[in-house]
């Protein structure tokens, strides 16, 4: 068994992908509008979905907005240098709401981003787990 995908409502699909594509360097892996139902999917991730995880989008035509609830934590993303990564991040217009250091009580560097819906992206350095 392996994880294919985490699925995340998202209110603006285009300002979504514009996220995860232009700021995180994702790629847009595929996308199917579903008329009948009014909703559309999208797949991002790094790598073909025969070798890596993805992000599914799922756009409701109808909602612009969804309340993120309390059981929803983070995505987790290895990073070669967290900090680099926010810089870039931040040059791409990407949001850093936590800076890239050490983790409290430990020696994992990390940083959070925040996509255009508030969902939490926690960038990890490689090798400092």
């Amino acid at each position: 068994m392996r994880i294919l995908h985490t699925m995340i409502r998202v209110g603006d699909l285009e300002r979504s992908l514009a996220f995860y594509t232009q700021v995180l360097g994702m790629k847009l892996l595929r996308r199917q509008d579903y008329p009948e139902g009014k909703f559309t999917l999208a797949f991002v991730g790094f790598g073909p979905e025969s070798e890596q995880a993805a992000l599914e989008l799922t756009h409701n035509w109808d909602t612009p907005r969804y309340d993120l609830g309390t059981g929803f934590g983070h995505v987790a993303l290895e990073v070669p240098d967290a900090y680099a990564a926010c810089a870039e991040i931040e040059r791409r217009g990407g949001k850093v709401v936590r800076a890239a250091g050490p983790m409290k009580h430990g020696r994992t560097v990390i940083a959070f981003v925040e996509d255009p819906d508030g969902y939490k992206i926690e960038l990890i350095q490689r090798g400092s787990l």
